[in-house]
């Protein structure tokens, strides 16, 4: 099998030494007979910004990395994940949530036991039986909601088990269960990650996808709307995440050090290179 894989970063800060190590990864397992696809994930446009674009091409660049063109950036295709929500919703697998935070906190705090999975506490199913009439007067009075998915119908509509494959942790049963009715689009967010790169991966033939073991268990659940979509099953590599000196992982939100700053005090790409140790 002739590798095709991604590095899909989202342009919400500088890339740091553990972008890069995953950056380094993905193109190391494509080798030099496969294919290393760069893609921008920056759905989220409140936090994305332009310019951090820019950044990553560059910071990507100083590596030695190189890939093809042209690069996907999801928020040019807002009408393709559309499509595949309408796909679903005719399917009878969406429904309106119009629940806010505070909503199904109480109703989560009410009910006193409710199941958790990979993103905390399952939503309780409070708009999953609203009638069609209810659901049309509300969107039609301008409320707010969410897309989500039915799981018990998408699960129903499966009928079987379902199994994918990871380099290396081996085969595993998918259990999509363990999200419950995950939100797959919002009004300020008209797709999720969980859809978007789903879709993505099929469609530019993505056959091998890696990525930190932080994302291992949205597996099961892209491994079910693959399924319910019709789309081909990659195998997957979820590698070890880089720990930084303070022994937690770099992350942007702890403000990791980033690459530009690391160029900036003289270091070269290649002391990078093997600062983290994938190469």
């Amino acid at each position: 099998m002739t590798a095709i894989t991604r590095f899909a970063p989202s342009p919400t800060g500088f890339l740091h030494l553990g972008h890069a190590a995953s950056a380094l990864f993905s193109a190391k397992q494509a080798g030099p007979d496969g294919r290393f696809l760069l893609r921008i994930e920056d759905i989220d446009q409140t936090r994305c910004r332009p310019g951090y674009i820019d950044a990553i091409y560059e910071d990507l660049g100083w590596l030695g990395l190189q890939w093809e063109e042209p690069v996907r950036i999801q928020s040019q295709h807002f009408s393709d994940y559309q499509q595949v929500l309408h796909r679903l919703t005719d399917a009878g697998l969406l429904y309106p949530c119009f629940c806010t935070r505070k909503d199904i906190q109480a109703e989560i705090a009410r009910i006193g036991n409710a199941p958790h999975g990979p993103d905390g506490a399952h939503y309780p199913g409070t708009c999953r039986d609203c009638s069609v009439s209810e659901r049309t007067d509300r969107i039609a009075a301008g409320e707010s909601y969410a897309l989500r998915l039915d799981m018990r119908r998408a699960l129903r509509q499966v009928g079987g088990p379902l199994s994918w494959y990871d380099r290396k942790a081996g085969k595993q049963e998918a259990t999509p269960e363990i999200f419950g009715d995950v939100v797959l689009a919002r009004k300020d967010t008209p797709t999720s990650y969980h859809l978007s790169v789903t879709h993505d991966d099929h469609l530019q033939g993505i056959n091998l996808v890696t990525r930190g073991e932080d994302l291992f268990f949205a597996s099961h659940l892209h491994r079910l709307l693959q399924e319910l979509l019709g789309y081909d099953v990659p195998e997957y590599h979820h590698h070890g995440l880089l720990i930084g000196p303070n022994g937690k992982r770099f992350a942007k939100r702890d403000k990791s050090k980033t690459l530009r700053s690391m160029r900036d005090e003289g270091m070269t790409a290649d002391e990078v290179i093997t600062m983290t140790g994938f190469v």
